[in-house]
């Protein structure tokens, strides 16, 4: 019913729209383009989703937006969002239009339906209607998941050739690369050369390899080698999620060194870049407290192995003397009095939600691995999860100052606004990230120039996607655009609320649809489907 009711008051405005010259015509602005350039005096004409015109304008719109004093930018690129389930269950999206974000790049973990189910699952989230523009990758990790099951493993060259089709199936299906996760079992269980392959099979049509790199602690820069690698052979471009040097002992040295691997990529003609959050915290599961080996026979054998008094104990000197491979989040943090509880999902520890694990140990009288763990378990079948305080400031600016780092949240739209997000993790990322980098970054500490800052939310991260009509003020572009007054814009979400949502961004249009009209969400949904073009045959 309120789809009906929706798509009526939409018919209605475009009705009454006829009359006037445009739909939108947003005045007397202080127009930053998204390239870079200084701001410009003009006027903006919207009309049948695209800009039309820019400058003085005589014409009358049906829909008239004086932003005297304010500026109007394209609107904000989520370089790593959650949102792929979410949208199924409420397309509005309104914690991420809060921010100012119009588009999203989604799946860190691929997707939600198998790769043959990818054209349905963009046309159920287009028949229901999106509030904003929606890409995503799809992961090898799904293919290997159905060719072989959850456990480690080698694949042999019949598995490897049938992951291939899978990949084959989803770029031809519109997605925009392959994705990895490599922290996470199982998809912690591929090599470089399984993802070399995948990534030969993605590149005959342009794609990109994005991954939550195998470490972003000490072993920092040997994970930015192999992300490199995997692109330069296997011929893909490469996204770095969430750049991070989340170690504290390395604070100041790890991020300097990253950062200069990839920069001597790039003058090798290495397509690599980065996206970021700015948080010190990171956020995920519980899970990633133990080595790899614990998922190697599949989650339910792990779940047995945590409960094993005997498998503890080594689990705990794993903790301090590290295990090959695993990136050991604890020792990252600086213990676990840097660890704070996020989400129990269970009645028994809800009540320690946001307090230290080292905390709630003292509290228990249990050792804080223990705690962490017992945690775990009574939270299945969801996720216990956790925030993880590794990074330092200094490292974050740092990283926000390079000019191919863009912006993402790591963190989904909610299924009711000022609730948790479709990840289920209070962390201020989801309601803040991109208000922050203004509010933080641009107004308060003078990090970035307000035009660098929309730069990196908006042209930059649609010429990295191939989003050839978005990104920019100009006559043509899609109409995603915003207009706010940088000094109002505000990141109100803190990790003690991080539920509250952002504001500041005054009017957020989205393919010509009015999607927030004075800081208010209209319930108005202008999003499309974005579909990466893969114009190579399909493989036999």
């Amino acid at each position: 019913m309120r789809t009906l009711l929706l798509a009526a008051t939409a018919l209605l405005l475009a009705s009454a729209a006829s009359a006037a010259d445009f739909d939108i015509v947003i005045r007397n602005g202080k127009v930053l383009d998204g390239a870079g350039n200084p701001w410009v005096r003009a006027d903006v004409a919207v009309k049948d989703g695209r800009i039309v015109k820019i400058g003085q304008i005589g014409g009358s719109g049906f829909k008239e937006i004086d932003a005297a004093g304010r500026y109007v930018t394209p609107g904000f690129i989520d370089m790593m969002d959650q949102s792929s389930r979410v949208l199924l269950v409420n397309g509005g999206a309104e914690n991420k239009l809060l921010e100012g974000v119009t588009s999203v790049i989604a799946g860190e973990g691929g997707t939600p339906v198998p790769a043959a189910d990818i054209p349905s699952y963009f046309a159920k989230l287009e028949r229901q209607g999106i509030a904003i523009n929606f890409g995503t990758y799809y992961s090898p990790t799904q293919a290997r998941v159905k060719v072989m099951g959850d456990a480690a493993g080698i694949p042999t060259p019949e598995q490897i050739k049938a992951m291939g089709k899978e990949v084959d199936i989803a770029m031809h299906a519109g997605v925009f690369g392959i994705s990895s996760a490599l922290v996470y079992a199982p998809s912690s269980f591929q090599s470089t050369a399984d993802l070399i392959a995948m990534a030969k099979v993605a590149s005959k049509c342009n794609a990109i390899y994005a991954t939550h790199m195998r470490d972003e602690a000490n072993k920092l820069v040997s994970a930015v080698k192999e992300a490199i690698q995997i692109g330069e052979e296997g011929g893909v471009k490469v996204e770095i999620f969430h750049l991070k040097a989340g170690f504290r002992p390395g604070w100041g040295k790890l991020m300097p060194d990253a950062l200069a691997t990839i920069e001597a990529a790039r003058e090798r003609g290495v397509d690599v870049a980065a996206d970021m959050y700015v948080y010190t915290a990171g956020g995920t599961g519980l899970d990633i407290t133990v080595p790899g080996w614990v998922w190697a026979d599949g989650k339910e054998k792990g779940i047995e192995r945590l409960k094993d008094p005997e498998i503890r104990k080594r689990l705990k000197k794993e903790i301090v003397t590290g295990y090959p491979g695993w990136s050991n989040f604890v020792e990252a943090a600086g213990g676990w009095e840097h660890v704070s509880l996020a989400s129990a999902h269970s009645d028994e520890y809800a009540r320690y939600n946001g307090m230290s694990i080292a905390k709630i140990g003292a509290t228990l009288r249990k050792d804080p691995a223990d705690v962490a763990w017992d945690i775990l378990i009574a939270g299945l079948p969801e996720r216990a999860t956790a925030l993880y305080f590794m990074m330092g400031e200094p490292d974050i600016e740092l990283a926000l100052r390079q000019p191919y780092v863009s912006i993402g949240s790591d963190a989904g739209a909610a299924v009711k606004p000022g609730e948790l997000d479709a990840l289920s993790l209070p962390h201020p990322r989801s309601n803040g990230n991109f208000t922050r980098v203004i509010a933080e970054y641009v107004e308060k500490r003078h990090v970035l120039t307000l035009p660098e800052a929309v730069r990196k939310m908006t042209s930059w991260p649609a010429a990295r996607m191939g989003l050839s009509d978005r990104g920019l003020v100009r006559e043509g572009m899609r109409a995603d655009l915003l207009v706010f007054d940088p000094a109002k814009v505000k990141d109100v979400a803190t990790y003690e609320q991080p539920l509250l949502l952002s504001t500041g961004i005054d009017e957020v249009v989205v393919n010509g649809v009015l999607a927030v009209d004075d800081g208010k969400v209209t319930g108005l949904r202008g999003g499309h489907v974005l579909r990466h073009t893969c114009s190579a045959p399909m493989a036999d």
